[in-house]
Formats: C-alpha cells, structure tokens, sequence
C-alpha cells in the first residue's frame, strides 16, 4: 500500500491519518500471465492502479479482429470506463500481459472516498483529465501521423515497453503489420 500512497503523494498532500482512511476503500489483486481483469459482457465493477505488471486494454471487432486501446503499466489507471462510469457491461477487455498486482476500487467507492475526503476528489479529476488527454493525443496521433512517426512516438515515451511488449501487439498497438514494425524497428537501431 506505500506505493499507493506515494502515487497519491505526487498530487497531493496526505497525513498519515488520511491514508489509513483512504486504504480500506482499495482491494489487492494479484494477476497471473495471460488473466483477464475485465471481459466483454462483464459487469464492470471496478476501476485498477496498477502496482506491478504490463497489461493490454482492446476491443474485439465483430471479426475477432483485436483493436488494442491501450497498454498500461505501473501507477497508470485502467478500466472500460465506459461501462465503469455508467455501470454497465463491458465492450472492451483487459488482460494481463505478465505477472502483476492491482488494487482495485469500486464506482461506489471512488465516490465515498470523494465526499469523505475532499482531497481525493482532486486527485481523481487530475489523473482522469491527464488520462483523457492522452486518449485523445493517441487518437490525434493515429489519424495525422504516419507508421514511422508513431513507431517513434511510441518508443521515445515508452522506451520500456518496447523492450517487454510482444512486437505484434506493437504493431496492433500502431495500427501497422508485423512486417511494416519489423522495418521500422531496424531503421530506428
């Protein structure tokens, strides 16, 4: 739980006190390889802060054909929040791409821990605009830039997980073929 206090630490301030209110509203889940947290047709219950661990977010179309939304790793924050917020099913998945831990908070939660403790409510704005706005720099992204802009994008914000994300999902994740990421890859040495 000291991780999750110093993730919280970096946007606000909180007294020893507060952080013993704040723990019992998130639950500890480890992950195994290959798990799934959320499928389509669930109920989405919860909201994840990753503590440990590398996971896909995608959506499958009607031909099977995986779209990856997102990967994320630790301190990042993941869900299909379409379905989380509007307590709804699932249309995405999230799976765990190697072993990891999560703690895990509820809709129900989230907005008790808000009333309860102001601060909170902050804290959850700042990382949902700062998640929002690098959604929307990755949809920005893939209609304006071409295969070797965003193969470049990609590795110079996230360096690490080039290094332990399957090159297909890469490829999946950029929107280009095995063979095209293959290219840029040896091009970018």
């Amino acid at each position: 739980m000291e991780k999750l206090r110093k993730h919280i630490e970096e946007i606000i301030p909180i007294t020893d006190e507060e952080f013993e209110s704040i723990k019992p509203f998130f639950t500890i889940r480890r992950v195994l390889k290959n798990q799934y947290l959320i499928q389509q047709g669930d109920d989405t219950k919860y909201e994840y802060i990753i503590m440990s661990g590398i996971f896909r977010v995608f959506y499958l179309d009607e031909d099977g054909k995986e779209h990856i939304v997102q990967f994320a790793t630790e301190n990042w924050w993941m869900s299909d929040y379409i379905a989380y917020f509007n307590q709804k099913q699932a249309n995405l998945y999230v799976v765990c791409m190697e072993p990891g831990e999560v703690l895990c908070l509820t809709l129900e939660g989230r907005e008790e821990l808000s009333a309860v403790l102001h601060k909170m409510e902050h804290f959850f704005r700042i990382k949902l605009t700062k998640g929002f706005i690098a959604l929307q720099q990755r949809i920005i992204s893939l209609l304006s830039s071409n295969p070797q802009q965003r193969y470049k994008e990609f590795a110079d914000l996230y360096p690490r997980l080039m290094q332990k994300i399957p090159k297909k999902y890469i490829a999946e994740y950029l929107g280009v073929s095995r063979e095209t990421l293959s290219r840029l890859y040896s091009s970018n040495k």
